[in-house]
């Protein structure tokens, strides 16, 4: 480490010599001018020289800066700033406390591999920033930084809190505006109402708290997914969720989330003034094989995805989904392989046929958000399965009938039946018609009950008035239609009347048809009573 300059060279500029005895005492050394229009670092309208220092001279105090005064730290405070040549620290330690606000940079902001305690870059305007491995003790803070070519912040290790709220970020050459694959951020990483024009890759990252991407709007560039975060893993909860907004709240001096509200519109108090913006996506998003410690919340999201896309969300886990957003028109959302606990969601925003996979998708808990019928879940089933499947159905009961709703879980298998007839040959499928429509596949005895009770008493009274002769006029027992009906009607059980008379002509086939529509009915009602009793 090289020894610290306690005198100023004597080639520094004016705007550079403030800047160094405002390091060593430790305060804020502000170029900004009275006019607020002036002070817009994201103006096209330039800076002069008086309101400039040298990349190489911040390089300087931050890598071998002189000593503090007596009784102060030393600490680099910069406002109003332009900093021309390209910020190089990369490989440096960097140990003062670093607080940029609203400066410009001529060029890229070069860290990779460096270390810092706390670094603060708020409403900067950066070309680039390349920050690959990247070691903070304790916060990065970039809120509302404007960057045109992206930033890199590959394998990061983030002390404490990431905060990114506000930013808007335009993509590198590879068409990614936020590449972040690997980071690690100890506790929240705070994204709210950040805009980007490219994917965000955040591929393996670990957030030691909480990811909240709140209000925020996501775009992807050609080829590529907005959000690309597979193997993510949240130690609580992902946000991806509305926020309460306003133009007026906050200042030069204030990092969000202060004066940014989060939440649903009917459970936040909104601010006179305020706004509820929406989380918004326009591209793919992969959650591929995340973990969620607490929960997934998709509440009052939109996604904008083309017939090729995809909200992919295979194999996450999480004790809770909330998927209340609205209506996905296109592309798909794909649940396949995921384990949730408790399934919160709406029945208008899943997308229609084909646009949902659920292939080994478990969850425990059913909690509708708003009127969902029946009907509406069949379709929901539906629409994800295109070609049969009997497990998404076949769960479906099975969360039902462990809620008490013993009614419905049928109603899911006999749902269940009939699409499964769908695949059959033509003889299976005029089998299970005549199941349907007798006893419902067994999932309705009370219809069994009822046909065999019209049926038993139809053929009781046509047998009274036409009673057959005997086949042995001197062995036969006393005629009773009504047990006749009955031993034609239910097999294996014999009531002691079949066998013993002759029954011709037309009676005859009725008799035959009896004994089939018989067996349909006591095969069908054995097979649901089968079922009831595996279940018990």
């Amino acid at each position: 480490m090289t020894e610290p300059y306690d005198e100023s060279p004597d080639w520094l500029s004016a705007a550079e010599l403030g800047m160094w005895q405002s390091f060593r005492n430790g305060s804020t050394y502000d170029l900004s001018t009275s006019d607020p229009l002036l002070n817009d670092p994201f103006a096209p309208r330039p800076w002069g020289t008086e309101r400039s220092v040298r990349a190489r001279v911040v390089a300087l105090l931050l890598l071998s800066g002189p000593t503090a005064l007596p009784g102060r730290v030393a600490a680099l405070k910069l406002c109003g700033v332009q900093i021309t040549g390209t910020l190089n620290l990369a490989g440096g330690t960097v140990a003062p406390y670093v607080e940029l606000t609203g400066c410009r940079f001529e060029n890229e902001v070069v860290l990779p591999e460096s270390h810092f305690t706390t670094l603060r870059m708020v409403s900067c305007a950066i070309p680039r920033l390349e920050a690959a491995r990247l070691h903070t003790e304790g916060d990065l803070h970039l809120p509302r930084c404007r960057v045109d070519r992206g930033i890199r912040l590959t394998d990061a290790r983030i002390g404490t809190d990431l905060l990114i709220s506000e930013i808007d970020v335009r993509p590198d050459r590879r068409g990614r505006a936020i590449a972040a694959d690997g980071l690690v951020v100890a506790q929240d990483l705070q994204a709210d109402q950040i805009e980007t024009y490219g994917e965000v890759s955040m591929r393996g990252a670990q957030i030691g708290v909480s990811l909240s991407l709140r209000g925020s709007r996501l775009r992807a560039a050609e080829g590529r997914r907005a959000l690309n975060a597979p193997q993510l893993t949240v130690e609580r909860s992902l946000h991806m969720t509305g926020a309460w907004a306003s133009d007026d709240t906050g200042g030069p001096g204030i990092t969000p989330p202060y004066g940014v509200g989060s939440g649903t519109a009917a459970g936040s108090a909104a601010l006179l003034g305020s706004r509820f913006q929406r989380f918004e996506c326009r591209g793919g998003v992969r959650l591929d094989d995340g973990r969620f410690g607490d929960a997934v919340d998709v509440d009052q999201a939109r996604f904008f995805l083309t017939p090729e896309e995809e909200l992919s969300l295979r194999r996450i886990v999480t004790p809770e989904l909330r998927f209340t957003c609205d209506h996905v028109e296109e592309g798909r959302v794909v649940l396949s392989g995921a384990r949730i606990v408790t399934l919160i969601d709406m029945s208008t925003s899943w997308p229609g046929p084909g646009g949902l996979g659920m292939g080994g998708f478990t969850y425990e808990n059913l909690v509708p958000f708003g009127h969902f019928p029946l009907i509406r879940r069949l379709e929901w089933l539906a629409a994800a399965t295109p070609e049969y499947s009997p497990e998404p159905y076949e769960r479906l009961a099975q969360v039902l009938r462990q809620s008490g709703e013993d009614a419905d879980a049928r109603e899911v298998l006999l749902a269940k039946q009939r699409r499964r007839r769908e695949t059959l040959p033509l003889a299976g499928k005029v089998w299970g018609y005549m199941q349907d429509w007798t006893v419902a596949y067994g999932y309705r005895p009370g219809r069994a009950a009822l046909w065999m009770a019209v049926l038993w008493g139809a053929s009781t009274v046509a047998f009274a008035r036409n009673a057959p002769p005997a086949l042995r006029a001197e062995e036969h027992p006393a005629w009773n239609p009504a047990l006749y009906s009955l031993d034609l009607l239910i097999p294996v059980i014999d009531f002691g009347q079949d066998g013993y008379w002759l029954v011709a002509g037309g009676w005859q086939w009725a008799a035959a048809a009896l004994t089939v529509v018989g067996w349909i009915l006591a095969t069908t009602v054995t097979a649901g009573a089968t079922r009831a009793l595996r279940r018990g």
